[in-house]
């Protein structure tokens, strides 16, 4: 029997938020809301539609939108963002303060009975309870125009009404499939996967290596494999993006007779960028925070961030690191490397492409399987 498959299509859901009034839109990207993301960059117009640093950031941009216009804005997440959210959710947006009344687009990682990564089961199994537990109405999408156009009048109503949050939860696959127009990626000579080669194979056998959520760590492990190395020098920070130098931080800090490398995103390293203040302030003498900038969320769709656009280097200098310095060949990075022993903490962007190897697999261990190796090598035991 075949089984008939729906989707809405994100023009149809486009038209029928702009009928209700909401012109504005902010998130951080998610891959099961890309389709939707990649219309709003195409179609929403300037200033109708802000990619933000994270996710609360996005709620605040999204209030100050309503204060200057009274209309009521949308912002969307992957649900692992929530936890970003919840401060203003329920301290500035929330109907018992200043009742900001917002449509919350929030994809849902994790389902229960749907595979994923590891770092999504927990938010998985807990996404609907939090929002019980916040007391913010939601309802799970449909994947059917007409029944979704239901639940968005509802939804709508509400929001009017107690002049507060209200959020569709989005299930993989509900959304039908957009490709946008193609839009010039920023140019770089590397990919990423060799500038990590690059980094691991001229750093010391006893260098650690925090790495960030996304492909980075992917490539990483994929690495590590090509070249017969072990594993047990890398913590790989699948989750929690954002928070992967605040790891090495602490664990540099902790362990100063052992050189650390953070191997973060433009996209991660923007998401919390006061941990680079926190490293600035304490110096460790034994960090190397790596940025990897390809100006994009490359793993949930390749939407652009705003990390071209700024100095980051500047930054980290303002910060505090003892040294700060941006590559873009190959050759600059082989020379930062093995000829320029940069004093630290240091911080290096590298200019990097967009995308990936479409065979690139996934780490073949568990996250406590990684964080054991990684603990054993580091009490100098033997795995």
């Amino acid at each position: 029997m075949e089984v008939l498959v729906t989707m809405i299509k994100v023009d149809f859901f486009y038209r029928q938020l702009i009928n209700h009034g909401t012109e504005f839109f902010s998130g951080v990207p998610d891959s099961l809301l890309k389709s939707f993301c990649a219309w709003l960059t195409c179609h929403a117009g300037k200033n109708k539609h802000i990619i933000a640093v994270n996710e609360g950031a996005a709620v605040g941009l999204a209030s100050g939108y309503h204060l200057a216009t009274g209309k009521i804005p949308l912002v969307y997440m992957q649900n692992s963002g929530i936890g970003n959210a919840v401060n203003p959710l329920l301290s500035l947006a929330d109907g018992d303060v200043y009742r900001i009344p917002l449509l919350l687009l929030i994809g849902w990682r994790g389902e229960a009975g749907t595979r994923d990564e590891p770092q999504h089961i927990k938010q998985g199994k807990v996404t609907l309870d939090l929002f019980d537990a916040m007391k913010i109405p939601f309802c799970v999408l449909s994947d059917k125009e007409d029944e979704a156009a239901v639940q968005l009048d509802e939804a709508y109503r509400r929001i009017q009404k107690d002049q507060s949050p209200f959020a569709l939860i989005v299930r993989k696959d509900t959304f039908a499939p957009y490709v946008p127009d193609a839009v010039p990626a920023p140019e770089a000579e590397m990919s990423r996967e060799s500038a990590i080669e690059e980094i691991i194979l001229s750093s010391a056998p006893e260098e650690l290596f925090i790495s960030t959520t996304g492909m980075a760590s992917r490539e990483l492990y994929e690495l590590r494999e090509k070249h017969g190395q072990g594993h047990e020098k890398d913590f790989l920070t699948v989750g929690s993006m954002g928070h992967a130098s605040s790891v090495a931080l602490g664990l540099a800090l902790q362990k100063p007779e052992l050189p650390v490398t953070c191997l973060d995103g433009d996209g991660a390293a923007l998401m919390h960028l006061g941990s680079l203040a926190a490293i600035g302030a304490e110096r460790p003498a034994n960090l190397r925070h790596i940025v990897l900038n390809n100006g994009a969320h490359d793993s949930v769709g390749g939407q652009p961030t705003i990390a071209r656009e700024i100095d980051l280097g500047g930054i980290a200098r303002a910060a505090g690191y003892t040294e700060a310095v941006t590559v873009r060949t190959m050759e600059e990075l082989k020379n930062i490397l093995k000829e320029k022993k940069l004093p630290r903490p240091s911080f290096i962007e590298i200019m990097v492409r967009k995308g990936n190897r479409k065979d690139l697999g996934r780490p073949l261990s568990s996250p406590p399987e990684n964080k054991e190796s990684f603990m054993r090598f580091i009490a100098g035991e033997k795995t």
